[in-house]
């Protein structure tokens, strides 16, 4: 519903405070006593006992010329416009019911030369039945072990008969642009191409979609690379019924970086997902608590001031699963969840962003992808 005017907000007033004070409103899940981030869309201190207040003495309309002006919104893009748009070839036919596979799509880029990508947006062009969309770089014409002018340790996924991947920009359920600080960046190679991962979820009418992706490339110099991890479990098997199910994985910095952001990703049954980094010493510190995941919001969290993590560092991620009857987004408690693709699987994947400051020309892509050798432990 739209809340532009008093008029269209005063017939949601009781629905307003019920949602702000069971903390459905605004979308925010992480706990404050750790971290603080640079996205956090929490109210501030008294305007939750505001709102409460306006509801409970009437909701009331204040004198108009006390109003602030009206709110304006960008149409299209969240980002400045795009210095340059990638779309999937043609339009993909979403049916009106049943499972669709996974689909992967390949876009070239045609870039004669390398790219650093300060912002990122990916929109769906039907949201209705995009349920994520990931996109992906794959270099084009360098082997594993060619020489790179650049880091290539962001990698999404790879696969002895095929290019690694590395992971680029996505849009889920409460995913914002990826809008980096001036002097970080993230690299597309030369040559490479795009592959969009696209996860569509009929609704009950046929749809029709065009995803697209827009880039604005660095204007300054670029002195820190934003590179991509994941921390994911070798298997995931959740018995039926149970109500408490703990997974963890981990992942290990292989050498010294600073972690910007955050992403939990689940499905149905996830109930909660921690982050704990376990730094050399033996010290441990909790960077991220989400006692409550909500599968319709998986945002990213962007600390207010990065995290350095020195050399062997290990970002410990803990997840619990609800695959009981209590569990009402559950579509079937008797059932044992193994990893997989579509809502009604099972994924648990701690995602990290980080930086590492822009290495000199000439280094080895072998030594590069160290960073990214994750090491994975399931209790």
């Amino acid at each position: 519903m739209p809340l532009l005017t008093y008029a269209e907000t005063r017939p949601w007033a009781k629905a307003i405070r019920e949602a702000v004070l069971t903390g459905k409103m605004p979308p925010w899940h992480a706990d404050p006593h750790y971290g603080k981030f640079s996205n956090d869309l929490s109210l501030a201190p008294g305007e939750r006992e505001t709102l409460v207040a306006w509801v409970n003495s009437g909701a009331h309309e204040g004198r108009a010329a006390d109003a602030p002006r009206p709110r304006t919104f960008v149409q299209g893009w969240k980002i400045p416009k795009p210095d340059v748009v990638f779309e999937l070839p043609e339009e993909f036919n979403v049916p009106a019911s049943g499972a669709v596979d996974y689909q992967y799509i390949t876009v070239p880029t045609n870039f004669t030369e390398d790219k650093w990508v300060e912002m990122a947006e990916v929109r769906p062009g039907d949201p209705s039945v995009v349920h994520h969309a990931l996109v992906v770089v794959e270099p084009g014409g360098m082997e594993s072990g060619a020489e790179s002018s650049g880091v290539e340790s962001n990698v999404f996924e790879s696969n002895e008969a095929g290019p690694i991947q590395h992971y680029l920009a996505g849009y889920a359920p409460g995913m914002i642009p990826q809008i980096w600080k001036p002097g970080e960046a993230r690299l597309i190679k030369a040559g490479s191409r795009l592959v969009f991962q696209m996860h569509y979820a009929p609704n009950g009418k046929p749809a029709r979609d065009r995803t697209r992706i827009g880039l604005v490339f660095s204007k300054t110099r670029v002195t820190e690379q934003i590179v991509s991890l994941q921390a994911m479990p070798i298997s995931l098997t959740i018995p039926p019924g149970d109500a408490n199910y703990r997974v963890q994985s981990s992942a290990t910095m292989q050498e010294t970086v600073s972690l910007v952001g955050m992403r939990a990703h689940m499905h149905v049954r996830g109930k909660s997902f921690v982050f704990r980094a376990v730094y050399p010493t033996g010290e441990t510190e909790t960077l991220l608590d989400i006692p409550r995941f909500d599968f319709e919001w998986q945002p990213y969290y962007y600390l207010d001031t990065p995290k350095l993590l020195p050399r062997g560092t290990r970002i410990e991620c803990t997840a619990v699963f609800d695959n009981s009857p209590n569990n009402r987004y559950n579509p079937d408690p008797s059932t044992t969840v193994f990893w997989g693709p579509q809502t009604w699987d099972e994924m648990m994947i701690g995602w990290l962003d980080v930086s590492r400051p822009v290495s000199s020309p000439g280094m080895k892509a072998s030594a590069a992808r160290k960073l990214s050798t994750l090491e994975f432990d399931r209790r």
